[in-house]
């Protein structure tokens, strides 16, 4: 497993921005893929987007595609999530998580969790 920790939320105004990053421990971070998940209050916690740890592909929930973009740096153990466009929708708890299991949106296929990060998004 390895050890995630959030950082990079806030509150902004529709239509900004703002950029999450996710720092790992552990010798196993670059073999895994990495996600982000979200959680608003009174709903499931929904996949976001991911990005693998071979060819860095990324994939991405329909909700964002094309306002957020996942990358990722294994030299510094770090995945970042960067949000433009922001939406009041986007409000919500967003968490990285790890998977050892190859491209993937099945939250369950993440064995590792960070504690969240809060971002808001007023209109």
């Amino acid at each position: 497993q390895v050890q995630l920790v959030e950082s990079g939320g806030g509150s902004v105004l529709a239509g900004g921005s703002l950029r999450l990053s996710c720092v790992a421990s552990g010798r196993a971070f670059s073999l895994r893929t990495m996600g982000w998940f979200r959680q608003a209050p009174g709903k499931e916690r929904e996949f976001v987007a991911s990005v693998n740890w071979s060819d860095f592909m990324s994939y991405y929930a329909d909700s964002v595609k094309g306002r957020f973009t996942i990358s990722r740096d294994n030299a510094k153990n770090t995945v970042y999530l960067q949000m433009n466009s922001l939406k009041p929708e986007d409000t919500a708890v967003y968490y990285c998580a790890a998977s050892g299991a190859g491209s993937t949106s099945v939250r369950n296929e993440y064995e590792s969790w960070g504690q969240g990060t809060q971002v808001t998004v007023s209109s």
